[in-house]
């Protein structure tokens, strides 16, 4: 594959999946949705989904990474640094478009969420951020709907564009985010050790079913990004967008579903190379 066809490929399939993962978490968030409270075994499944789509669509020209993550295990794995930048292009681009898209088709909900004067109380918009006995600031759920009565550092619609933490402590979610990427990368790089696993398209829905399984095990930390562009191109966009009262992008949490993924992927790649060759 040339290195224009990766770029093409990662950036529709990483976009599909951005799409379709960030709209079930706008479904579940959003006043005026049909879905809205759904909850976390919806996000699951949805972000599942979408690993599925995207990774389908673009597997016949990039072969459908979607996630630095998993291309540094592929490097890893197999010596080839080569394309890394090609792909890493394509899936930060792919992201930010996806992100775009979820704005562009939920732009009403937007509109009636963040200026609902109950989600801005609920959120403390405009208010100082309510605080515990030890001073610290609750957390609101990052993918649920911003309507209950913690504050969330970015703002009430951020957790439809990326993660954040139920309990703030770098060392917790880094080491969240290392566990549940290994898990998954290791499992995508040892695919080839089951005759024609990789060649069939199986091993594509064998991965979306270990993303749900990863969101229902080990999600509930930190929203389970392990996917570096997955929350660094919506932040981005999340940074961008005109949205009324979307308070800021948490830029203070943003290295963690970067580097957590990148640490988690490394470790998946060295155990990959000194266990299965």
């Amino acid at each position: 594959m040339s290195n224009g066809h990766i770029v093409i490929g990662e950036i529709f399939g990483t976009a599909v999946l951005i799409l379709l993962g960030g709209g079930v978490c706008a479904a579940v968030t959003l006043k005026r949705s049909k879905a809205i409270g759904a909850g976390w075994v919806a996000i699951s499944f949805g972000w599942g989904f979408a690993v599925l789509a995207g990774a389908y669509i673009a597997n016949g020209y990039s072969g459908g990474q979607l996630n630095p993550a998993v291309t540094l295990g592929v490097a890893i794995k197999t010596g080839d640094w080569s394309t890394m930048p090609y792909y890493l292009i394509g899936q930060i681009v792919g992201a930010m478009i996806g992100a775009f898209l979820v704005w562009v088709t939920y732009l009403g909900q937007f509109q009636a969420h963040l200026t609902d004067p109950e989600v801005l109380a609920g959120a403390g918009v405009g208010d100082p951020a309510p605080r515990g006995a030890d001073g610290s600031v609750p957390q609101a759920d990052p993918a649920g709907p911003a309507t209950g009565n913690r504050a969330q550092p970015g703002g009430p619609v951020l957790g439809v564009f990326s993660t954040g933490p139920e309990i703030r402590n770098p060392v917790q979610n880094l080491l969240t985010e290392i566990v549940g990427t290994a898990v998954l990368v290791l499992f995508i790089l040892t695919q080839g050790m089951t005759k024609g696993l990789a060649l069939n398209g199986l091993g594509i829905l064998l991965t979306a079913l270990v993303v749900v399984g990863i969101g229902l095990s080990l999600g509930g930390p930190t929203g389970y990004a392990i996917n570096p562009a997955r929350d660094l191109g919506p932040r981005i966009v999340h940074a961008l967008l005109p949205l009324p009262n979307k308070g800021g992008s948490d830029w203070g949490y943003a290295w963690i579903p970067v580097v957590g993924p990148l640490v988690g992927a490394a470790i998946a790649g060295g155990l990959y190379r000194l266990a299965f060759t």
